[in-house]
């Protein structure tokens, strides 16, 4: 498949489809063995995620917290998509989210090899994902060789 506009611009709509069905399979299946994959914030889900293995796995945690999609504009050119989309949460007895983000992402040979991902509202993302992943204590919390 090309790297057209319209070609790109399925593969971030079939993403969106495979989300909103918490397909991961369908997630994977748009993106590259070594996707990166870039959350801002400073919450226990932002960071770079690297591969696909740790991307999906972010993407897992999302629907553990109810985390929801709908798609608003999509935009592309040969080697990028841009999404705005609004995106929310009403898990009960917690900090909700709703907001609108915008992804970029970029993608070669038809699968979507980095990803950036930007909040309207960066405070409200981060007391939201707070309050639905808590840390371990420090012992567990580090790296073990």
């Amino acid at each position: 498949m090309a790297d057209t506009p319209e070609n790109n611009m399925k593969i971030v709509q079939d993403f969106f489809a495979a989300y909103g069905a918490n397909d991961l399979d369908g997630i994977a299946a748009v993106m590259d063995e070594n996707v990166r994959w870039h959350i801002p914030g400073r919450h226990p889900l932002s960071g770079t995620k690297t591969g696909r293995e740790e991307v999906l796995a972010f993407f897992e945690q999302l629907g553990v917290a109810g985390f929801q999609a709908d798609p608003i504009y999509f935009g592309a050119d040969d080697t990028h998509v841009v999404d705005i989309h609004r995106g929310w949460s009403n898990v009960e007895a917690k900090p909700n989210v709703d907001t609108i983000w915008a992804l970029v992402y970029r993608i070669e040979g038809g699968k979507i090899i980095d990803a950036t991902n930007l909040s309207a509202d960066q405070d409200a993302a981060n007391t939201f994902f707070w309050s639905q992943y808590q840390l371990a204590p420090v012992p567990d919390r580090l790296a073990q060789d």
